[in-house]
């Protein structure tokens, strides 16, 4: 079993998207695994566009419509994490526009809520979606 230090965070670019410090993000969404009590041994993020990730919405959630983010977890729920999170850079792009947020901010909101998800934070209800964004709120201030 992979120690929490030599958990792996793999990035895939389906689309052209400007990550920056990318060594440095690694090692903060690592330590919001570990802050958070989850330890996992991969995580792999995938940029899309929105067309790749409605087709994914369509055919394994049966959702029909756009979103900026879709995780799922692949390991059992007693094992270390094992995951991936597919994120749309055209969403992203439209959300920071629309939340008058620049758009690195918005990304690595996006980044970290998928990790928040993982260690087990909701967003379905809106008590849920407030305590999901004072977490991204603190861990991208932190970060930021």
């Amino acid at each position: 079993m992979p120690s929490q230090s030599k958990s792996n965070i793999y990035f895939f670019f389906e689309t052209r998207v400007n990550l920056k410090n990318r060594i440095a993000l690694k090692e903060f969404i690592r330590s919001i695994f570990k802050r958070e009590g989850r330890k996992f041994s991969s995580l792999n993020y995938i940029f899309c566009t929105d067309n790749q990730l409605l087709k994914i919405n369509r055919q394994f959630l049966q959702h029909d419509f756009y979103t900026d983010i879709i995780s799922f977890e692949l390991s059992d729920k007693q094992e270390p994490l094992k995951g991936e999170v597919y994120i749309s850079v055209d969403r992203v792009k439209d959300n920071a526009i629309s939340h008058s947020e620049p758009f690195q901010r918005e990304l690595h909101r996006v980044l970290f809520h998928g990790a928040l998800h993982f260690c087990g934070y909701k967003d379905k209800t809106k008590t849920d979606a407030s305590i999901m964004r004072k977490r991204e709120d603190k861990y991208l201030n932190e970060y930021l």
